[in-house]
């Protein structure tokens, strides 16, 4: 391959009528644009440097107009098609290049929810605070007592005249510490007849009286997740999304944005994670190709994943044909197929491994699920078994709205 010519200025979307001079433009930036060794260099890296690569990331995807090509002109997207968005995860992928993983509910879960159900004002002061001034978002769904369970959340928003108070505590709410706002669910009936029909969404300041965040030592050693305290926080109207108590069927909106390019991103990252193992395997011959039993399971995990592959695919393609209501019974199948095959695998490599893969490391960051960081795969596995609903929770769910069973 020839050197990137790092000089010249690139324009992806001057190609956007020709997708393979579109592909070629990617791949010709992300060849001049991603730091040689920056994976390496993020295992163990002081918290101000993440963040620091992290908005140097959003700024570069920016400038080429790849940080937001799925939002529409208005709001300062692209309204590139389905396709195109495919083409820039690949290309991101087989460039190794960093996931934005700090502006993930800005950039997905926000624009999933406002373009569905914000107001005219709070797309334009909100999503345009994404695109002009970097906003992060956090999500504050989870609670002590209502993980797996989500409708069963008891935080309280009170109407009083133009305001809400808001009192009650959110939990596992990823880069809280660093968000400048929240996208909030709180309970505003405690009397209808469902537990899902008292429910509302709102938008919270974080920077509001009343909001307290402490972060959540992981067993991983990094503190992503945060605990959100809310106590008499003042949340005006205006940011209620939607209407009153319609907060449970505005979150599916905003659930949905998990199971489309986010995870076809991390699937295709195992995929490439596969075939370098692969390759490594046949040159070195290590001990763990040479034992049956885990070169079979290692290969059907392999199987599984072109399985999970082709569900994804079908996937993107339905929601090409139709946003609003394509893939509706395939984005929790795959959300479960996901993480358990995540669990699955690297399980497989703690073991494989031998005592060496359990030796504790730094954590890699920004590289998706699979980074070769036996020990610490491991661990994080687990987050995708609760992330956006338990896999209990999905399983209730696929066996009474997929397969029709009985309660």
């Amino acid at each position: 391959m020839a050197p990137a010519d790092k000089s010249r200025r690139f324009s992806p979307m001057a190609h956007r009528d020709d997708l393979d001079a579109f592909r070629a433009e990617v791949r010709a930036w992300l060849q001049a644009i991603v730091p040689e060794g920056w994976f390496a260099r993020s295992a163990g890296a002081p918290e101000g440097e993440y963040l620091a690569f992290q908005r140097w990331w959003f700024d570069e995807l920016q400038k080429v107009g790849l940080a937001t090509p799925h939002w529409p002109k208005d709001w300062g997207g692209e309204e590139l098609t389905l396709r195109h968005q495919v083409i820039v995860s690949e290309e991101m992928v087989r460039a190794g290049a960093p996931n934005p993983d700090l502006f993930v509910i800005s950039l997905y879960h926000l624009p999933a929810t406002l373009f569905a159900h914000g107001s005219p004002a709070q797309r334009e002061r909100y999503l345009k605070g994404v695109t002009e001034r970097g906003e992060i978002w956090c999500q504050g769904f989870s609670e002590p007592n209502a993980g797996s369970d989500l409708a069963s959340l008891r935080t309280r928003a009170e109407r009083r005249d133009d305001i809400f108070v808001v009192n009650g505590q959110k939990v596992w709410s990823s880069f809280a510490a660093h968000a400048d706002y929240c996208l909030l669910l709180a309970r505003t009936d405690v009397n209808a007849p469902k537990k899902q029909a008292g429910i509302s969404y709102f938008i919270l300041d974080m920077k509001a009286p009343g909001v307290t965040v402490r972060r959540i030592k992981q067993m991983t050693g990094q503190s992503e997740f945060c605990e959100i305290f809310l106590d008499n926080v003042e949340i005006p109207a205006e940011n209620l999304i939607g209407a009153e108590n319609a907060g449970w069927m505005i979150a599916q909106s905003t659930l949905s944005a998990e199971r489309g390019l986010i995870i076809f991103d991390l699937a295709e990252r195992m995929h490439d994670a596969f075939q370098r193992e692969i390759a490594a395997a046949r040159v070195a011959r290590p001990a763990w190709w040479e034992d049956d039993e885990l070169r079979r399971a290692f290969v059907a995990h392999y199987g599984d994943l072109q399985a999970l592959r082709l569900m994804i695919q079908r996937m993107l393609r339905e929601l090409e044909a139709n946003a609003e209501t394509g893939a509706s019974s395939l984005p929790p199948l795959i959300k479960v197929q996901w993480s358990e095959l995540l669990r699955r695998h690297t399980d497989f490599w703690l073991k494989a491994g031998g005592l060496e893969a359990q030796k504790y490391s730094p954590p890699l960051t920004g590289g998706g699920h699979v980074t070769g960081n036996r020990l610490q795969d491991f661990m994080w596995s687990y987050s995708w078994t609760i992330a956006g609903g338990a896999n209990e929770i999905i399983k209730t769910l696929i066996a009474e709205r997929v397969l029709g069973l009985p309660r």
